[in-house]
């Protein structure tokens, strides 16, 4: 008897890792690993004591601001890298960190600080390469970092005065460039510094009025202008003249470019030193002239760096003659 049935033949496949492969083991380590972490976390909040939760919470909140005044150890578990100090001979040496956190974050802010002025520098540069009516006069304008701060110096050329001769009166040219950088220096919280410098000619004119009054005179025009363009009055620490103590070239003292207007951008400690000799300076007692103002002031003589200066205490604004606009002119003053 014959069978005719066809013969059928059943291949089955084989997959040693089932159909997901190897793809979970994976996700699971990282999951066991998660979990592990996350309880690690629980229990080290839970031997924690209160107050060192606030400082972790402080910690993560202001890693900085935690470094100034706490141990760079948030919580003790029982052990130091270091050997405990013995404070029993020296009992001030309560927090051995504290002085060396301190020290480390008062040198990140001067460096945070230097790298703000050292912007501050290149975005001036930048505009002064920019402004075709400032790259005229760019080998006019100096900048430098001192350490004092970011300082700005606008020099006097042979044939391109800031200044009128003998005069606080500015040149259209110089007053175009303060009023271009005076938006680009308010940007930055820094208090600056002006002072005013002349080259070594006498003062040639009548009175006591020489060049210490004209450099102060300068200065002070060079703060209302950049008062006027926007810089803001208060942010002025200081206002100076220097006449021809402090000379850009000292070989040659009647060079051009000793004549000059200094800004600075002062950094904190300069201000810092500039703000606690105003505080210790004593005050004028009341009916007498302060000690700050110059002799051709007490003579009545012209001094337009006072000009906006409230009267002393006892004397009457109208007894003092520099406000009087039928004063004498300034002397010729011989180029400067």
């Amino acid at each position: 008897m014959e069978n005719n049935q066809p013969i059928i033949v059943k291949r089955v496949k084989k997959i040693a890792a089932g159909h997901h492969g190897g793809a979970w083991k994976i996700a699971f380590a990282d999951f066991a690993t998660a979990m592990m972490a996350f309880f690690l976390v629980l229990w080290l909040m839970s031997v924690a004591t209160p107050e060192q939760q606030k400082l972790i919470s402080g910690y993560f909140q202001d890693p900085i601001g935690f470094s100034e005044s706490a141990s760079p150890y948030v919580i003790d578990l029982g052990g130091t890298p270091t050997p405990a100090p013995d404070n029993t001979l020296n009992p001030q040496l309560q927090d051995p960190y504290a002085s060396v956190d301190a020290e480390q974050v008062e040198g990140l802010a001067e460096q945070i600080e230097r790298e703000r002025l050292d912007l501050l520098l290149q975005e001036l540069q930048n505009k002064v390469d920019e402004n075709p009516q400032l790259r005229k006069f760019k080998e006019q304008i100096l900048f430098d970092i001192t350490e004092d701060g970011l300082r700005i110096q606008i020099v006097d050329a042979e044939n391109r005065p800031m200044f009128a001769s003998g005069s606080p009166r500015l040149q259209p040219y110089f007053e175009d460039i303060l009023l271009a950088m005076a938006d680009t220096i308010k940007a930055v919280p820094n208090k600056i510094s002006i002072s005013g410098h002349t080259d070594a000619k006498p003062f040639v004119g009548a009175g006591e009025f020489g060049n210490w009054e004209l450099s102060a005179n300068r200065a002070n025009a060079a703060r209302r202008t950049l008062v006027v363009g926007g810089y803001p009055e208060a942010q002025v620490a200081r206002v100076v003249g220097y006449a021809s103590s402090i000379l850009f070239d000292r070989q040659n003292p009647l060079n051009p470019i000793n004549r000059r207007i200094d800004i600075v951008v002062l950094n904190k400690k300069a201000q810092r030193d500039i703000e606690g000799e105003q505080d210790s300076s004593p005050e004028p007692a009341p009916g007498t002239m302060p000690r700050a103002l110059p002799n051709a002031l007490r003579n009545g003589g012209p001094n337009e760096a006072w000009k906006d200066a409230p009267a002393p205490a006892g004397v009457p604004r109208e007894s003092l003659n520099i406000f009087d606009s039928s004063a004498p002119p300034f002397g010729p003053a011989g180029g400067q």
